[in-house]
């Protein structure tokens, strides 16, 4: 009960340092024609931009994977790239984990230009030691690209990826789990826009 108080009594800008920050943008954007989805852009900015706008003041370390590195050298970001040779959304949250030196990371990708800031504080929120993903749970399913993930995931998702399984949920009856419900999700981002990807130029002429 006593270690339970004391970690409700960390305050946002501890978890600067307990928790960082990931960036995937290692996808193919075969349905966007080519074009790279990091940085098409919305509401006068690039994604890439605003999502780094997003997190740089919630995480003291910030983290980019792409497996095209050259594209990304003017970011002042540190860049790494995937382990495995398995492009999927689990490698590139595997490196991340990997090179990054915080206990805990959240993770986001590259076509979400409408991550609200007060979403992730709520997940982070949740953020405890006995937690190995923290993941928003709403009607639609789980928001595994919206998510926290804890250092001890690696293993697990290394068992997976080295039997051909790319499906992130997979891994999660071997690790300790954190659902966040709907309702307090909406508190904090009322039509849930932060879960919204570009994949087609559809979706981005919608916009």
């Amino acid at each position: 009960m006593v270690d339970r108080i004391a970690w409700g009594l960390v305050t946002m800008f501890d978890m600067a340092s307990t928790c960082g920050g990931i960036i995937l943008a290692g996808g193919l954007n075969t349905r966007m024609g080519g074009k790279n989805k990091a940085f098409l852009e919305v509401g006068g900015e690039s994604i890439l931009d605003g999502l780094y706008a997003t997190c740089k003041d919630l995480f003291s370390e910030l983290v980019l994977v792409t497996n095209s590195p050259r594209e990304y050298l003017a970011w002042d970001l540190p860049i790494v790239t995937d382990l495995f040779p398995v492009r999927s959304s689990l490698t590139g949250i595997h490196a991340g984990l990997f090179h990054i030196s915080t206990a805990h990371a959240f993770v986001t990708a590259c076509d979400m230009p409408f991550l609200k800031k007060d979403l992730i504080k709520v997940l982070l929120g949740e953020v405890e030691p006995r937690w190995d993903v923290v993941i928003p749970n709403t009607r639609e399913g789980y928001e595994p690209l919206c998510a926290v993930y804890s250092k001890r995931c690696l293993r697990p998702i290394e068992r997976q990826l080295e039997q051909g399984e790319a499906k992130i949920a997979n891994f999660f009856s071997r690790v300790r789990v954190k659902e966040v419900a709907e309702d307090r999700l909406r508190a904090a981002d009322p039509k849930l826009v932060s879960f919204f990807n570009i994949n087609t130029p559809e979706d981005l002429a919608h916009l």
